[in-house]
């Protein structure tokens, strides 16, 4: 699938070599809650970064959507490499960290399944991140004669903020509800294909047996006495 458009860049890892970002090793857009969808192969491992500032926050969820055992290993690095969060083979997973200055590493490892891929939803959600205030400021550029008004500046901002923060909410639930929905018919194709398949089984066999039962009457009833002349 390509990258959606609030991506400038993804830098994916395989699964022997995990190097640090290079200078023009893009991130998702700090300013934006970011949601993305990818294929991991079997036996491979891919790995993401993510520019954090200090004391903001990061809020990962993930899922696996498709693949035999619906299941991933996950790991959450800090910049100074200190394993974060480990779950081993999950099927989802939600978890929240408190930042500091550097890029943050994410991976999914499919490396110990040898012939299932596996499809796999994350969505990263920044919080505070240092522009809020900076939009506050540029506001206070175009407002003159605040005095006049019965709402103060600051009661203004915080109903935008409100509703924004709301809206953001609303397009999170509608992410993830796509993302149920999606792994929820990928489980009911497979379960379909499966009761097809043993029901053509069961049939082959009922056909086998009925044949069979036949023949062993009808050799009953046979006169195998040779006719003298």
């Amino acid at each position: 699938m390509g990258p959606r458009p609030w991506l400038r860049l993804l830098l994916p890892l395989g699964c022997f070599a995990l190097l640090p970002p290079p200078p023009a090793a893009a991130e998702f857009s700090p300013s934006l809650d970011s949601d993305f969808t990818f294929t991991l192969p079997a036996g491979r491992k891919e790995c993401f970064y993510q520019p954090m500032r200090k004391e903001a926050s990061l809020e990962l969820e993930y899922q696996v959507l498709d693949g035999a055992g619906l299941d991933v290993d996950f790991h959450l690095l800090s910049p100074k490499g200190e394993t974060l969060v480990f779950d081993e083979r999950k099927s989802d997973g939600v978890h929240t960290v408190e930042t500091e200055d550097g890029d943050y590493m994410f991976c999914f490892d499919n490396t110990f399944s040898t012939i299932s891929e596996k499809v796999i939803f994350f969505e990263l959600i920044l919080d505070n991140m240092g522009e809020d205030g900076q939009d506050q400021e540029d506001w206070k550029k175009y407002v003159t004669g605040t005095d006049l008004l019965d709402m103060k500046l600051e009661d203004i901002l915080e109903s935008i903020n409100s509703v924004k923060a709301r809206l953001s909410k609303s397009v999170q639930i509608q992410t993830l509800l796509r993302a149920f929905e999606a792994r929820d018919r990928n489980i009911q194709e497979s379960n379909f294909d499966r009761v097809n398949f043993w029901s053509m089984v069961n049939l082959g066999v009922m056909v086998v047996v009925s044949a069979v039962q036949v023949y062993m009457l009808k050799s009953l009833f046979e006169d195998k006495r040779k006719s003298r002349t």
